[in-house]
């Protein structure tokens, strides 16, 4: 299959992992849209250069992420999942950014606690190292699929009450109008990838291998004033950013 990188061995990265990554990337450019089946195992066996074990292990962990289907007797069927389209604009919304992709939206408070902020959040939020910060741990599903975890800030002195206003409204925007602030804009927004971790894994139903989108981002009141800084992860293979002017 031309385009698929090959897999490199001794780089700390189990095989059946970078197996999973390029399936998975084949998959999203439509590498396999002729036949809507993944190759049979001894063609990728060859392909990559391994067993066919190997090459097993990679389709079950991406059939536990929903992404293909062992189908008796035909082989590996790509399950068709459309990613939700998220679109990043000066008032990113969760809710209003996909309300018209998903029948059901939901919000999860994993946890919240007051610490003090670190050099980064203190960066962020312009505050001094130091400074009471409230942490809120978060996860956002549509249609009963987890999409999104994000790990939240925001200035104590402001928004003491903000992780129960939160768990009483289920979204930061109804919590922000709670105490007091009725609206807020995004100022930065930064976008990597990287594999889920353990936490991931667990929060966003996803398998060993998974690849994340991560945005870094920071919000602010009308007057410029930051309110928010987060760090969201989201499952790359259901969704896709729109940047909007």
């Amino acid at each position: 299959m031309a385009g698929i990188k090959q897999v490199q061995r001794q780089t700390g990265v189990a095989l059946w992992r970078q197996i999973a990554d390029r399936i998975r990337e084949a998959i999203s450019r439509g590498a396999y849209d002729e036949t809507g089946m993944v190759p049979p195992e001894t063609v990728l066996a060859l392909q990559f250069g391994v067993n066919r074990h190997t090459v097993r292990s990679a389709l079950a962990a991406l059939a536990q992420e929903g992404i293909v289907r062992a189908v008796q007797g035909r082989g590996t069927l790509i399950e068709r999942k459309e990613r939700l389209n998220f679109p990043i604009s000066r008032r990113t919304r969760f809710t209003d950014g996909i309300r018209d992709q998903a029948r059901e939206t939901r919000a999860l408070l994993l946890g919240h606690a007051e610490e003090e902020a670190d050099s980064e959040v203190a960066r962020w939020l312009h505050l001094e190292q130091g400074t009471p910060v409230i942490r809120l741990e978060t996860v956002r599903e549509a249609d009963k699929r987890p999409v999104s975890r994000a790990t939240s800030w925001f200035p104590a002195a402001r928004f003491a009450d903000i992780g129960q206003a939160y768990r009483m409204a289920g979204s930061i925007t109804k919590a922000f109008a709670a105490l007091g602030l009725s609206d807020y804009v995004r100022a930065t927004t930064e976008i990597t990838a990287a594999h889920a971790d353990s936490a991931d894994i667990a929060d966003l139903g996803l398998t060993p291998g998974a690849v994340l989108l991560i945005t870094k981002a920071m919000n602010t009141d009308l007057e410029g004033v930051p309110v928010q800084y987060s760090i969201s992860r989201f499952a790359a293979d259901r969704v896709q950013f729109t940047i909007e002017n």
